[in-house]
This record gives C-alpha cells, structure tokens and sequence, in this order.
C-alpha cells in the first residue's frame, strides 16, 4: 500500500538514517569501537547490521515502485571520529574530516552492491541539536562547509559518487545555516541544495533561501505529526503539503514510516511521535493501520509522477481553499484542493478554455486529474 504505483501510494522518496537514529532498535553506527580505539582506515566499516532486516525491507519497496529514491542522512559519525568517544553528544573531530568522508563513500558504495542506489545524502541530522539521550552529533555551518568543500565533495568526485550532497537538514528558522554553506563557492558547487525540517520558523523561508540561490533545490526531508496534535488533523498535514511545495519543495517527507501502537522503537525524543502507518502488536498478527499522514501524502504521491513540475499554486488564507497544481512527464494536471473552513465551498476549476464546477465539503481535500489536452483535441 505505501509503495506499489497501482495497488499503493507510490510513495516516491524515503529518508533511511546511517546508522542509529532516535527510533532505531540500539545505537549503532558502521564502524562502532570500545572506546579509545580508532580505525581511521575503515577496515571495521560494514553495513551487516542492515543486512537482516532494513535492507530486505528496502529492497522489496524498490521491487514494488522502482522510481523510489533513497535519501540517507547519519544522526551521528560514528564514535571515536568525535570528541565524546560516543555516539551520544560531541563534535567532529578535525583528524575524523577525511575518515567520514570515506565513511560516506563506503556506505554508498556497500548499500549500492546490496541493490540499494542511493539518491542523495546530508552531512547530518539537524546539527545544531544535540541531544543527550540518542544519537547526535553538533556540526557549525562553518565546519559542514569545510567538511563538503574540502573533503566530501572531493571524496565523492574522485569515487565517481554521482548521489547529490543536500547541506543543512534542520529548520525552518535557522536558514542562515544553510545560506552560509551555500555561500562558499566550492562547498556550493558539490551540493545539490538544501534539506530542511518543520520544526521552527516558517515555511516562506524555503522560498527566501530559493530567492538567494535559485539554481539550488530544496528538500522538506523530516516533519512529524503525533499526539500533540489536536483538531482538523488531515488539514495539517495537507497543508504542510501544499504550503511546502508552494514554496519549492521537491519533497515531502513524514517521519516515521512505521511505528507501533506504543510509538516504538524508540531510543529517545519523541514519544509521542505518529507513523505514516501504525502497526498494532498487541494482536496476531499484527494489524498494520493507515494514519493521516498516510491519506494526506496519497492525495499528492499517488498521482504527482517522478519529474512533474507544480504549475500553479493558489491560497484564500486560513479558513478557506488551499490548492497546488502540477504537471506530469506525460502531460496531465493533478491538482490537489484543501478546503479548510467549517463549511462546504463551491469552486471552478479552468484549463485551456474549459471549465468545471466542483463542491468540495468542510474540512475536506480532494485530488483532480485530467488530461493536458481537452477532450476531443
């Protein structure tokens, strides 16, 4: 249901951590030492700790939507890179620039012989949190735009690593990050874009950081809806949708894919946090059950195709229609229209010198698809 183009959702992008993330099962990294030893060689480096189950897991989504694309961000170096001797909290080490740069190397390389094309990296989850009961590790603009100009991008180029590097993968309210890494011309010319969260600021700064480089793209690449939220929840997170790619967003990813009843795994932060489907545990077998999210992403990625182009883009302001149009490789609009107020809205939809009228009920949203060329062209 999540992934097949016909039977499913055809969900187009995944956000797959390098290593342990705060919903993993245990911390983990690729090359995990005791403490005080060191291999800056890699010749610990191995993903087998993926091969049981994720990467099986993987390799049957790609089976089921072959456009799927994998992006892989890491929450933390692995530990003796970094001044805590930890996964937990601490710094890059200068002396570990160049061995992280090889470790991205050699899990692109490693997840690619497994079946798994990588599409794109970040350097590191949101680095500028960092916390103290699950993986993470501080990165400054400064230090991420040293690491990409002078030891990954170059890694990459001399590998023949043709997955695209995104800076930043924080949010929102702290663009500045992002724009300092961009400004450098080295660092910017082996970067791709920007990976941006939800979590703070708002969502016109995508479109201020896209007014500064606009031949950057932009990629909303974790938002989490959970208990907290309260109230017209399909609303949310269509609207975040819509709003994200008004602003230039080539994609919207929420996080997690899958949690259980009890919001598990989970090694720390969010507990409360909503999976785009729940699996409940608490039966035999389990019961796998679609959430909001899992409606409010099929209005978009069940029709949106790979390469389509948003075409148009319109807001009445809170409390009533929110749409975004696009455009697909073979030519047919999708649109998709939030109604956000208390009460049914009436709405004519125009193409080409045709017309259609369309009700849309409190609360609701809707997709429309038509061909590009008007019936009997």
């Amino acid at each position: 249901e999540l992934f097949h183009p016909a039977k499913g959702i055809a969900l187009g992008i995944l956000r797959q951590p390098m290593g342990a993330s705060d919903f993993a099962l245990e911390d983990y990294s690729y090359d995990d030492l005791p403490p005080g030893q060191k291999d800056p060689e890699l010749k610990r480096f191995s993903i087998d700790h993926d091969r049981a189950y994720l990467i099986p897991i993987l390799r049957e989504a790609l089976a089921l939507n072959p456009n799927l694309k994998i992006m892989a961000s890491p929450w933390s170096a692995p530990g003796w890179m970094k001044t805590s001797d930890s996964l937990v909290k601490g710094t890059l080490l200068p002396s570990s620039y160049a061995p992280l740069s090889q470790y991205f190397v050699k899990y692109i390389k490693a997840y690619e012989a497994a079946g798994i094309p990588i599409y794109a990296v970040t350097m590191q989850n949101e680095p500028l949190y960092v916390p103290a009961d699950y993986p993470g590790m501080r990165m400054t603009a400064n230090e991420q735009r040293q690491f990409l100009a002078e030891y990954l991008g170059p890694a990459f180029r001399e590998a023949g690593i043709t997955a695209k590097v995104l800076v930043f993968d924080h949010n929102w309210d702290l663009i500045d990050y992002a724009m300092s890494v961009l400004s450098n011309p080295k660092a910017a010319g082996f970067s791709a874009g920007t990976a941006v969260h939800c979590y703070g600021g708002s969502v016109t700064a995508q479109s201020e950081l896209h007014s500064r480089f606009p031949e950057k793209g932009l990629w909303l690449t974790e938002c989490s809806g959970g208990d907290w939220q309260k109230g017209k929840l399909l609303d949310s997170q269509v609207r975040l949708i819509i709003e994200a790619i008004r602003n230039w967003a080539k994609s919207v990813v929420l996080w997690n894919l899958a949690l259980d009843q009890d919001h598990q795994p989970h090694l720390g932060g969010c507990g409360d946090c909503r999976g785009v489907v729940k699996i409940d545990r608490t039966v035999s077998p389990p019961k796998i059950t679609p959430t909001v999210d899992f409606t409010a992403l099929a209005h978009a990625s069940k029709f949106v195709a790979p390469g389509a182009y948003r075409i148009e883009s319109n807001t009445w302001e809170q409390g009533n229609l929110e749409d975004v149009a696009f455009q697909n490789p073979d030519g047919s609009i999708v649109l998709v229209v939030l109604n956000s107020s208390s009460a049914p809205i009436a709405f004519n939809i125009g193409w080409k010198g045709q017309y259609a009228s369309c009700k849309l009920a409190a609360a609701a949203v809707a997709t429309c698809v038509w061909p590009s060329s008007p019936v009997g062209d």
